[in-house]
């Protein structure tokens, strides 16, 4: 059991290869930086791999237990006494501890499996960059925090990983700093993170004043002990807090615009972001804290309808984007979404497979598209490639598979985990549910047409790039195409982990997450995961069908508009639709609304990409806009500032401040009257009582 009483050795390696480059990257040549920064993640995962085949064991010997290792109390001490819920003051301690269960072993899998494949291709992609070492550095960084996060075995040690993704998402997306598009989008990123961290941050003091702890084991074992009510107000509360960091750090309404804006960096950075670290923490937490979410299911249906909404707006949106980063960007809000219905409507393990499988043929996509750029010079316009199939081979087979696996064609593996999502919102037998069934469903025919409408126009149709580009154009090293070659597998086989009964499998995926996500008795109606023998089969079998006919109906769509695109490229929109297309294209005006309500900012021109400010996009400024900052702000922004300006003033320096001088003043009334403040009347009050004191003893 070596490697399974050192997972904390997992994390530690990373964070080792980070700190040789901060400190001494700049004098190691690119093979050193290689060994040292690609070598340590390599070796995470060979460890994962089997810490999680040592855990098989563990859990067999031990009731499917989960495993978990406490170094150190980090922060606070069994003397520090802090008020809760129950009335009895508990210690606040936050523990250096690590869990693995099956939830956090899938998760460490595919975040040490995908991050090195990343890490791997960009040795090729980043080969002519400059600051390569500081790339590996933040990139280790990010694999760091994101490892901290999943291990660790409390709310506090998944804060420090949930800010050190923020952090790194900061670096990254900034990476090319001196491109004021990519120091605004980092910006972007960092400050609408914050909205959801404070939220988390109060779900998390709410959580150990109820409950007393971090830990999560504790707090699950109450929770499924049946002391809590079901609709418990406090458990709503903290649910809801929880869900709003979610909302941030995965992106969904109104918190999405940052990630749209994060491909700014470089592409593998967006890779490892979209696929496998970043966007997924806030479904890991909802997951992880799954025992509180079901004894709220008013909450339940929040992160259900949030999700099944996040993932028809984002899909609309990516219907008509021509940059190839921007359509995965929007893809990766939407299916994101995906994975917030089914963790709404309690299908958890239906939700985390999505999640699973999304990982590989998003983390291809991703990676294709810069194999993509790599070719085209850094050309980013679909509207300017097409007939890219026979000059890049490689790279079209392996994104022409992620293609097939998102768009759920059966035998890949997008097809299993988004029709296990669907069938199991139908399976809710609530109207309210059956209608976010159609939600899920158009937004499926949306994600197919998208994504082939990609394909037809960037390796099909006719050739639109410019002479240089043409001439420009290669397949990409083996560096590049060898890990698009193993994600492509897995796009196409790790959906049969969670074949179906009705298929004839046995999902073995669900059941090896049974014990994380075990129905509790007290359950509400709404939470409980249907039964599938419970449902009549042809019905699941009519779904998966419209499931099927959602995949080819987009495609065929996609394949009548966009396969024979001319050299003189236009949007085949009719007039009717020309408003619709405009709203689509500009994204909801969700930017500009953004703009206006915080900076005060307005229209007065054409928009263009590149964003400034909270916005997704920029257009040409009055008079109080200079070089990107703006004097002046939106109402909300004044309204804020007012507040701000009251409670400065009347609280902080009225109350907490001049408040103790004012009273401390009136208290000393009598004694101040015998204090002048004059050095000479103290030494002449001394002089005299000293006199004095002499006299009455002499008499």
């Amino acid at each position: 059991m070596f490697f399974l009483n050192h997972i904390w050795v997992i994390p530690l390696m990373p964070i080792a290869s980070a700190a040789v480059m901060f400190f001494f990257g700049r004098r190691l040549s690119k093979q050193a930086v290689n060994a040292f920064c690609v070598g340590t993640i390599v070796l995470a995962f060979a460890w994962s791999c089997l810490a999680v085949y040592q855990y098989s064991s563990y859990a067999a010997a031990h009731d499917n237990a989960p495993f978990e290792k406490v170094l150190f109390t980090w922060a606070g001490s069994d003397g520090v006494m802090l008020p809760t819920h129950s009335g009895h003051p508990a210690p606040f301690k936050a523990e250096a501890g690590f869990l693995l269960d099956p939830l956090s072993a899938i998760w460490l899998l595919f975040v040490t499996g995908v991050g090195m494949l990343i890490h791997i291709y960009s040795t090729g992609y980043m080969a002519h960059e400059g600051g390569y070492y500081r790339f590996f550095g933040y990139l280790n960084l990010f694999m760091f925090s994101m490892l901290t996060l999943i291990l660790g075995n409390n709310y506090a040690m998944l804060f420090v990983g949930w800010e050190g993704v923020g952090l790194c998402s900061y670096l990254l997306i900034g990476f090319y700093f001196q491109r004021h598009s990519a120091s605004t989008a980092a910006n972007k990123a960092f400050i609408v993170n914050r909205i959801g961290d404070a939220s988390f941050l109060m779900g998390m003091f709410t959580i150990f004043w109820y409950f007393g702890t971090y830990r999560f084991t504790d707090i699950t074992s109450v929770a499924r002990s049946g002391q809590i009510a079901i609709g418990d107000p406090w458990m709503i509360a903290i649910t809801l807090l929880l869900f709003g960091g979610a909302c941030g750090k995965s992106a969904q309404l109104p918190l999405y615009v940052w990630l749209p804006d994060a491909m700014e960096g470089p592409t593998p950075v967006s890779a490892l972001i979209h696929a496998a670290t970043m966007v997924t923490a806030g479904v890991y937490m909802v997951a992880r804290s799954n025992a509180l979410f079901v004894l709220a299911p008013p909450s339940m249906k929040v992160v259900a309808i949030v999700g099944a909404l996040t993932a028809i707006f984002a899909a609309s949106i990516g219907l008509v984007q021509n940059d190839i980063k921007r359509v995965l960007a929007y893809s990766t809000v939407s299916q994101l979404g995906y994975m917030f219905l089914a963790l709404g409507v309690g299908a958890f393990a239906a939700g985390v497979f999505h999640v699973f499988t999304h990982a590989f043929f998003k983390a291809l996509l991703f990676l294709g598209a810069g194999s993509v750029i790599h070719a085209m010079g850094g050309e980013q316009d679909m509207r300017n490639m097409g007939a890219l199939a026979k000059k890049i081979p490689t790279t079209f087979k392996t994104m022409f598979i992620a293609t097939l696996a998102i768009a759920g064609i059966p035998g890949l593996a997008g097809f299993f985990s988004k029709d296990e999502i669907l069938w199991q919102t139908w399976s809710r037998n609530d109207g309210a549910f059956r209608a976010l069934w159609v939600i899920g469903f158009i937004t499926a025919v949306m994600t197919s047409f998208y994504m082939f409408r990609l394909i037809y126009l960037t390796f099909f149709s006719q050739s639109r790039m410019s002479h240089e580009a043409e001439h420009h154009v290669h397949e990409s090293p083996k560096s590049m195409t060898v890990p698009l070659m193993v994600l492509a597998f897995c796009s196409v086989f790790a959906g049969y982990l969670g074949l179906p009964p009705s298929l004839g499998g046995t999902n073995r995926f669900e059941k090896f997450l049974h014990p994380v996500f075990a129905a509790e008795a007290h359950q509400s109606a709404e939470a409980v995961p249907a039964k599938e023998e419970e449902h009549a089969p042809p019905i699941e079998y009519g779904l998966m069908l419209l499931s099927i006919g959602a995949g080819f109906g987009g495609w065929w769509l996609a394949s009548r508009a966009y396969g024979k695109a001319g050299k003189g490229y236009v949007e085949p929109i009719d007039a009717a639709a020309q408003a619709v297309y405009t709203t689509l294209l500009n994204k909801y005006y969700v930017g500009e609304g953004y703009d206006y309500l915080f900076t005060g900012r307005k229209k007065l021109g054409p928009i263009r990409l590149g964003a400034i400010g909270l916005g997704e996009a920029s257009w040409k400024f009055d008079a109080n806009v200079i070089d990107g900052t703006v004097n002046g702000a939106g109402w909300i922004t004044r309204l804020s500032a007012a507040f701000s300006n009251w409670w400065d003033k009347w609280v902080i320096d009225g109350v907490l401040v001049n408040g103790p001088a004012i009273l401390a003043k009136m208290v000393s009334y009598p004694v101040r009257l015998f204090e002048w403040g004059l050095v000479q009347w103290y030494a002449l009050v001394m002089v005299v009582g000293l006199v004095g004191f002499v006299w009455y003893a002499i008499r």
